[in-house]
């Protein structure tokens, strides 16, 4: 029987949530991180900055527009948060004096913590670390370049690349020009160890890899489904669009093994008066299910709609492929076997269930507590069925939104860093180089980690990140960077991997100005595939001895390449590299004139509005997928006779930006420290603990001790613990599709 209107209420009653500092997210202690920042002797040159007309150093939630540094897109005002604040003064910290790498050890610098690595402050001057020495020392930049090009003189497969988000599509475009050119596909990307199964999903179903849906088409939404995202943390700026979609009657359905308390009540300081003291709702419905089984919440969603004849079969028949074989699948899935598996009552999927059939408008979103599991392409394949059988995809106000963490990760997607060359892309620059290329798979971060422990790699350039810190088994991590010659690192500020992933013969650290530096404009890409045009800036480090990234790449390019076919000299000119990336980059033709027009604009071929996508027939491609086998082991399996075994999700802090923490704390969780386990007070008791109790977490890579217990509101049989520190406990399971590893799902000993 079909939930009654009076089942369906937009709130349900919940349990306190244990050792929760706050009632609501966001709230006030967003303002005082505002303060805390603003208001200080760097406080006027920090609001300079946030006016600057340049996209946010945070998340890919665009923000710098044309109308400058707080409007979005879409012209709105008042889009920057915390985040924002908090990258932005980090990049403000006076540079490094020049006598401290004299007088801190190797040894010394290992035992910083993230957050002690970043407040060393901004890097200012180049340093090696040579073969059997234990201090960087200052090195000009003539021997830089003479060593860099020595290096990049070896093999091309023995020569590779890994890169961040942080940086503009000019970098990115060119550094994977100057890679290819040498005849290597060797371009690691973090994306490879977070969205990669966004993009290996949607490229499958739709023929593209990116959100189908605009921030513009967002804001038309009735319902949005959440799964896997903590936004209020890392993209607190959507938060108010799900304000404003459930102050027009919208729904709002949080999936997600942790209950965040911001994605029940956020206090958002856009809205001052109705929402930032009071708390605005945010969820209509939230679910809890076992890490990496959301794909059996999908499945049981599927089921119910079609036993209840609302699948939209006519649109299945005129606008998909292989829809008979997805349909056969979920009717021939049990409720017994679909309710086992997520640990989630069939009446709440079927609640769920009712409220996506009475909506008209559905827009599906998901970030990395669905990509960072060993099915996270076929939890994709599983939520794209749902949208398409509901007649959710091609039309305004609905579709699929991969939520990107990294303000440009998706910009260097577009460019081409990828260790697969995509057919499109090979023929422009075939055309463009004169010559074929290589059409070998080169490294993704996981292979290129395997490669340099097997030792097959001789160079190793990092473009931002934190390659060392991001990976799971920070053991073999290390270890592998030991193999590598010679490794490269451009960055901001210093990092824990400049520290612990040193080359067996040499470790560069180059000092970059970031984007809001640049003395030439660059453009970056937003997650809902909006290209933004930054203006150009400069460094407050006045005696810095700096360059930009493209500067570099193009010169380091030269030496290797010559000048012929791409004068690479001339290509330190952006408005020259704009003009290659519109003959070559499908969709971004329009960059072109983006110098005279100054119009920013979204990228052609990706946003449907109607329901023919970018496959070979026009057709969505729908993908049969199976219930995932979840089990755990048993304390024996580690070697023990007591403790409890859980699912361990690994994640990132309220103050944190990726490997980068901010502060130590994470008040909304009541984590008073980094190194706390978060769980689910039933487990305590089953494992005979009690709440605050130190104990040791054990994974199959490493053990952590003296972990603290905090009890809190995640789902039994579950836990999360903070990122990067985490990451040494596990070794590396992938999804065999993206070749992403599974952090949201690492089976560990507490005991």
């Amino acid at each position: 029987m079909e939930p009654t209107h009076s089942d369906v209420q937009p709130e349900l009653e919940r349990e306190p949530l244990p050792h929760l500092g706050h009632s609501i997210g966001g709230g006030l202690p967003v303002i005082e991180q505002w303060v805390s920042h603003t208001l200080t002797p760097e406080g006027p040159h920090l609001w300079k900055t946030l006016f600057h007309k340049s996209a946010c150093l945070s998340c890919a939630w665009g923000t710098g527009g044309q109308k400058g540094g707080f409007s979005n897109e879409l012209g709105e005002t008042l889009q920057r948060c915390a985040k924002s604040v908090e990258a932005i003064a980090a990049e403000l910290q006076p540079g490094i004096k020049s006598h401290f790498f004299d007088h801190r050890s190797i040894g010394e610098l290992q035992q910083l913590t993230s957050l002690e690595a970043d407040r060393l402050g901004r890097l200012s001057f180049p340093v090696i670390l040579r073969t059997g020495q234990s201090y960087y020392e200052r090195i000009s930049w003539a021997e830089v370049y003479d060593r860099v090009e020595t290096a990049f003189r070896r093999p091309a497969e023995r020569v590779a690349s890994y890169s961040s988000g942080r940086s503009s599509n000019e970098a990115a475009f060119l550094l994977q020009l100057m890679i290819r050119a040498m005849g290597s596909n060797n371009l690691a990307d973090c994306s490879d160890l977070c969205h990669r199964a966004s993009s290996v999903a949607l490229k499958t179903v739709f023929g593209t890899g990116t959100s189908l849906v605009s921030l513009e088409s967002l804001h038309q939404a009735d319902c949005v489904v959440l799964i896997g995202s903590n936004a209020p943390a890392n993209h607190p700026r959507l938060m108010n669009d799900l304000i404003k979609l459930r102050d027009r009657g919208g729904t709002v359905i949080v999936i997600n093994p942790v209950q965040e308390i911001g994605l029940i009540k956020f206090g958002s300081p856009a809205f001052p008066l109705k929402s930032l003291l009071p708390g605005s709702d945010i969820s209509s419905l939230f679910l809890q299910p076992h890490p990496g089984s959301d794909l059996a919440i999908f499945v049981g969603i599927q089921k119910f709609l079609l036993e209840r004849g609302l699948v939209q079969i006519d649109f299945l028949k005129a606008y998909t492929e292989n829809w008979e074989a997805v349909i056969r699948q979920a009717n021939a899935t049990s409720w017994e076997d679909i309710v086992e598996t997520c640990g989630v009552s069939q009446e709440e999927i079927e609640l769920a269930a009712a409220l996506i059939s009475r909506s008209q408008r559905i827009v599906f979103a998901w970030a990395m507590g669905v990509t960072q599991q060993l099915n996270g392409v076929e939890t994709i394949f599983s939520i794209a069925n749902t949208a398409l059988m509901t007649g959710n995809v091609g039309k305004v106000g609905a579709g699929l939104m991969p939520i990107r963490g990294h303000s440009n990760v998706q910009g260097f997607g577009s460019m081409g860093v990828s260790n697969v060359l995509g057919q499109e892309l090979q023929k422009s620059l075939e055309k463009l180089l004169g010559r074929s290329l290589n059409r070998v798979p080169g490294y993704d971060a996981r292979s290129l980690i395997d490669a340099a422990d097997a030792g097959k790699v001789d160079t190793l350039l990092c473009l931002g990140g934190n390659l060392y810190a991001a990976n799971p088994d920070l053991t073999q991590a290390k270890r592998a960077l030991g193999n590598i010659d010679t490794v490269i690192y451009l960055s901001t500020k210093p990092n824990l991997g400049h520290f612990h992933g040193l080359g067996r013969q040499e470790t560069l650290i180059l000092p970059v100005l970031n984007r809001f530096e640049n003395p030439h404009k660059t453009t970056t890409e937003s997650g809902n595939n909006f290209v933004r045009l930054n203006d150009e800036g400069k460094t407050h480090l006045t005696e810095g001895d700096l360059v930009s990234e493209v500067e570099f790449i193009t010169e380091l390019a030269h030496r290797i390449h010559g000048d012929t076919p791409v004068n690479w000299r001339r290509l330190q000119d952006t408005r020259y590299v704009r003009q290659l990336i519109a003959q070559t980059i499908p969709g971004y033709e329009k960059i072109g004139q983006i110098d005279e027009t100054e119009a920013e604009f979204t990228i052609s071929g990706r946003i449907f509005t109607t329901p023919r996508f970018n496959t070979p027939s026009g057709k969505a491609q729908m993908q049969k997928t199976p219930l995932p086998q979840l089990t755990l082991p048993t304390p024996a399996d580690f070697g023990a006779s007591k403790g409890i075994v859980v699912a361990l999700m690994t994640g990132r802090s309220y103050t944190q930006h990726n490997t980068v923490v901010y502060r130590t704390a994470d008040k909304y969780r009541g984590m008073p420290h980094r190194h706390c386990i978060l769980m689910n007070p039933e487990d305590v008791r089953e494992g005979g603990f009690v709440d605050h109790q130190l104990v040791t977490v054990q994974g199959d890579a490493g053990k952590l001790e003296q972990i603290e217990i905090i009890c809190g509101a995640v789902r039994r049989g579950a836990a999360l613990m903070f990122y990067p520190e985490a990451n040494v406990l596990m070794t590396a399971q992938v999804d065999e599709r993206s070749r992403t590893p599974a952090y949201k799902r690492v089976p560990v000993l507490v005991y």
